[in-house]
């Protein structure tokens, strides 16, 4: 934690990694240690805060988190950005909420790399920092081992991601459901950024997006979506594009997706099967997406996900 520490910022990482759903003191899946510089931080709501550690954590951590703050614009304290440095140097997991990628910024760690922050402040990344590839309109970017969230709430959903890579969509959807969240919310930040009234929809589209999941298994394009929306195409676009922040092909995609990892975590089934069930026209295809979404084969992400959940 940082001077200046965002306390719901703070508050995503604790509600997910500190303990376990419910309302005992049971501790979660995770080794959780608050450490700063000083041992006292001040907030930026007015109290301040007693860390368990020094720096001195930050060296044996295998995954690093770093809450947004106040005055982002300026370097943290240099003990700060050598922990974070010498982290990402011997493989540690590094990832900020919100703003706290000025902070992994500052250290050098979001290089030549894809990153995210606050709407507001993404276009100040992106001029003060011109090697960062800045993505202004996701919730989070999962670079492998370095990880960004948006704006505050959006480091529930990266936290939760987090999870799900490590333990599954089963005990990530148990958190979630703890937590009166959605296990993964659709489109992006910008959905969120205030545009004139005029262009914001009539009437929104859940009744659609709902009936959209529970039909993944068919054919389904834009103009299916607006059939069912009973508008235009091009209406249908525009509304899509006003509520969840991406387009229509580019939510249906990503719903595949993530059904495709459900069955694949969830299942035996072959991945002719995954792909058929999620949509996609063949395995090939359910491959493809793979590859270019996230680095692997669905295979190789059933034996992966396996592995970790035979060792948890």
């Amino acid at each position: 934690m940082l001077p200046g520490v965002l306390t719901f910022d703070l508050t995503c990482a604790v509600q997910v990694f500190a303990r376990a759903p419910g309302f005992g003191s049971r501790t979660g899946l995770y080794d959780f240690v608050s450490c700063g510089v000083e041992s006292v931080v001040p907030s930026a709501d007015r109290f301040t805060l007693t860390l368990d550690s020094g720096l001195d954590a930050v060296a044996s951590a295998d995954t690093v988190i770093v809450p947004g703050y106040t005055g982002f614009d300026e370097p943290p304290p240099a003990a700060a950005v050598g922990a974070l440095m010498a982290a990402a140097e011997r493989g540690a997991r590094v990832m900020s909420i919100c703003v706290g990628a000025f902070a992994l910024a500052h250290a050098g760690l979001l290089d030549g790399r894809r990153a995210t922050t606050h709407w507001m402040a993404a276009r100040r990344l992106a001029e003060a920092f011109p090697r960062i590839a800045v993505v202004p309109d996701v919730l989070y970017v999962d670079e492998g081992d370095v990880l960004t969230s948006a704006g505050i709430a959006a480091g529930l959903d990266l936290c939760l991601h987090v999870v799900r890579c490590d333990h599954g969509a089963e005990v990530a959807a148990e958190l979630a459901r703890f937590n009166v969240i959605a296990p993964h919310r659709d489109g992006g930040q910008a959905q969120f950024i205030r545009r004139p009234v005029a262009d914001l929809p009539g009437a929104g589209l859940a009744a659609t997006r709902a009936w959209a999941l529970a039909n993944l298994d068919r054919p389904m394009g834009v103009r299916e979506l607006a059939a069912h929306a009973c508008c235009s195409e091009r209406t249908l676009t525009r509304r899509f594009q006003a509520e969840t922040g991406v387009s229509p092909k580019r939510w249906v995609l990503g719903m595949r997706l993530e059904r495709a990892r459900e069955l694949l975590e969830s299942t035996s089934l072959p991945v002719e099967d995954v792909a058929s069930r999620a949509g996609f026209p063949s395995a090939a295809a359910l491959r493809a997406r793979f590859a270019e979404e996230l680095r692997t084969t669905p295979t190789g992400y059933r034996r992966a996900f396996r592995g970790k959940a035979l060792a948890a």
